[in-house]
């Protein structure tokens, strides 16, 4: 009986680890199929498409996974009708929230967004509402163990970085989307490791003066996104 309920045990875990692998395994299949769609199949021409390549490959996606969505997304299909779509509103308190998502199907998308906002006590706003209160950022995340942050930044700021935030064990460097890539090129070229979560294209709060600034540096990390 011992060994039957150990067996059992590990079917659970085996089928937990396994759904939330397929969560995982579906949202990076909805990045690679964007970026392909929108910047064609070849990774050396489209950047985002390598950089979703690089964050699959960090989860241990598999090959066959990741060249299967690329044949979607330029191939027609089902993969031709996705797309990104961004949403705006306003969470309890008033704060601001942007929140981009991949659809296959806006009238349903919108409809979830809407309900999960008034469940939260929140509110979907119209297009522009909040917008401007955001700016498009490059975040590289860098895992400072056995590194020395003070030579990780000024290496950063000598390639483009706008602003580089030391954490204990982690350093974020923010960069305008444009100079994204020769910034990270340029943190790797000099032996830097950057994290699978970088990415060119996150929202933050748009920077207006000390006190804007301050306040992104008391938070961890990028800002929260929200997929569909």
């Amino acid at each position: 009986m011992s060994g039957h309920s150990k067996w059992s045990q590990i079917k659970r875990q085996k089928g937990a680890a396994d759904v939330k692998r397929g969560v995982v395994f579906t949202k990076m299949t909805k990045e690679i199929m964007l970026a392909a769609k929108e910047g064609g199949g070849d990774p050396d021409a489209n950047f985002r498409l390598r950089l979703a390549m690089d964050r699959a490959r960090a989860v241990n996606m598999p090959r066959d996974n990741i060249q299967r969505a690329i044949d979607r997304a330029t191939g027609g299909g089902e993969g031709a009708a996705l797309e990104s779509i961004v949403y705006e509103g306003y969470a309890p308190g008033g704060v601001s929230v942007m929140i981009e998502a991949a659809t296959d199907n806006r009238n349903r998308t919108v409809s979830e967004i809407r309900a999960a906002f008034t469940r939260g006590g929140g509110k979907l706003g119209e297009s522009g509402s909040v917008q401007w209160l955001f700016e498009q950022k490059g975040v590289i995340e860098i895992d400072l163990k056995g590194k020395d942050a003070d030579a990780i930044q000024l290496a950063a700021i000598d390639a483009g970085a706008e602003d580089v935030e030391v954490e204990p064990g982690l350093a974020t460097v923010y960069t305008t989307p444009t100079s994204f890539e020769r910034v990270r090129k340029a943190l790797e070229s000099a032996g830097v490791k950057t994290g699978a979560r970088s990415r060119r294209d996150a929202r933050g709060p748009r920077r207006r003066d000390q006190g804007a600034r301050e306040f992104r540096r008391s938070r961890r990390g990028p800002p929260a996104r929200l997929a569909a």
